[in-house]
């Protein structure tokens, strides 16, 4: 099971790296979104996909789950929430201001 989540967690990689080597701003955007939950995958399988009691005050026989790689992710999911809202605001301001969403027309004159 964790060898077919590195291989999706590869391909997210691709993806993203597709994505961010577009020329639109949206692609980019979204090629950030998809590559840091690429990383989110990445660290929970590193944390092992265990299953065990949930550790608790009382005592139980067998091995316990890790809960924090799950803090962790949570923590990462709520702050590239943020991050990516912020981002789609900002460039939707660069598309009002400037009136182009591609990287080349955003650049400016040739002569600046």
């Amino acid at each position: 099971m964790e060898s077919l989540i590195l291989v999706l967690v590869g391909v997210l990689v691709a993806v993203a790296t597709y994505l961010i080597l577009s020329k639109q701003l949206l692609r980019v955007i979204l090629g950030t979104a998809v590559l840091s939950h690429a990383a989110h995958l990445l660290i929970l399988t590193m944390g092992g996909l265990k299953k065990g009691n949930v550790p608790l005050l009382e005592e139980s026989e067998g091995p316990y789950t890790d809960a924090l790689p799950q803090a962790l992710i949570l923590t990462a999911i709520v702050i590239s929430f943020a991050v990516t809202a912020f981002v789609l605001v900002l460039g939707y301001r660069a598309y009002k201001t400037n009136g182009s969403a591609n990287f080349d027309e955003l650049r400016g004159t040739p002569d600046e």
